[in-house]
């Protein structure tokens, strides 16, 4: 594997979701493999413990899931690259789109840390611009099964919408309790689209049928780089992929686009910073690109329902909020 005539090679390291893991092992890649790019990591939490070792070696951080706004705004770097959405972006377009295509009450609720707080605020701030009422909230500890006292609450409330930030095996649980508590046919499902995203839609069912959620990725999307690339990724994988396959996939592009501006020379990261600043190509999500003034990327977000359709069990495209910028400031992202 060469780019630009380098020879490219791939170190793996679990952080086990630990920050004092993930430190002890971005050191060795730091000292002892001396990598000229760093990707991940999944956890929020570990991305803010490792972005001071990163800004102070001046080694490319390409961010490829962890959404804390903080990470591109005020605990910015000239050094760290988002490749995946802040939390602000994934429900900030869904609050005014609910407004106007759902109804003027909602009821939110999500995991109780800084994502929940941080997506359900994202659309708490947009619906209620749009004129829209919030009608009730409620934060529900990580790792939750029992959803009973905010089903009630929902109920209590009737409002037209519930937005939720909920993902993995709480996803699962929610959404199969709220058609359990009889609410699935009177108050609309959404949510950031973690909440009936690929990974968890076989398991939620018929419970998940009608929800809306919004993500920068939806396997549907029948754009060329998508359909290729669901090919090839099929072939590869021996499934369809998802919204963290394609993350993966445009990172992996990121670097080898940096690659080729620089010649392959990595020996001064403030050019390999300018040279990423200024990457753009089409992606299967659509078309990729950094905030300069951030080093955010700037997502097409996608309002999606849930159907049976063509595709099965699937997220099909309603709606798009295009060329979504997040808000924040970075002082420092040039380098």
């Amino acid at each position: 594997n060469r780019v630009a005539g380098r020879p490219v090679e791939l170190l793996r390291e679990d952080t086990e979701v630990s920050p004092p893991v993930a430190l002890r092992k971005l050191r060795k890649f730091l000292t002892s493999d001396q990598v000229d790019f760093v990707v991940g990591p999944v956890s929020s939490a570990v991305a803010a413990a490792i972005r001071d070792p990163i800004h102070h070696a001046r080694v490319i951080l390409l961010n490829a899931n962890a959404g804390d706004n903080a990470l591109t705004r005020e605990r910015c770097s000239p050094y760290i690259f988002r490749t995946s959405f802040s939390n602000w972006q994934t429900s900030y377009g869904l609050g005014a789109w609910a407004k106007q295509h759902l109804g003027p009450t909602a009821y939110l609720s999500g995991s109780d840390y800084a994502a929940g707080y941080q997506i359900v605020g994202a659309f708490k701030e947009s619906f209620v611009a749009a004129g829209g009422t919030v009608v009730g909230e409620a934060y529900v500890k990580l790792g939750s099964t029992d959803y009973a006292a905010t089903m009630a609450q929902i109920g209590a409330a009737a409002p037209a919408l519930s937005f939720s930030f909920f993902a993995g095996s709480d996803a699962v649980h929610f959404v199969k309790q709220f058609a359990e508590f009889g609410l699935k046919g009177k108050v609309r499902l959404t949510g950031a689209g973690f909440l009936v995203s690929d990974d968890v839609l076989e398991s939620q069912g018929e419970a998940a049928v009608g929800a809306i959620g919004t993500l920068h990725y939806s396997r549907t999307l029948q754009n060329p780089q998508n359909l290729e690339f669901r090919k090839r990724y099929q072939a590869l994988a021996g499934k369809a992929p998802d919204v963290y396959a394609v993350q993966g996939y445009d990172t992996a592009r990121v670097i080898v686009e940096a690659l080729r501006i620089t010649g392959g020379d990595t020996a001064d990261p403030d050019r390999l910073s300018r040279a990423i600043r200024g990457i753009q190509f089409d992606s299967p999500r659509g078309r990729f690109r950094f905030d300069p003034a951030t080093h955010n990327v700037i997502n097409d977000m996608y309002v999606m329902e849930v159907r049976r359709g063509e595709e099965g069990l699937a997220n099909y495209v309603v709606g798009v909020v295009k060329d979504l910028k997040d808000p924040g400031h970075c002082p420092n992202a040039a380098a």
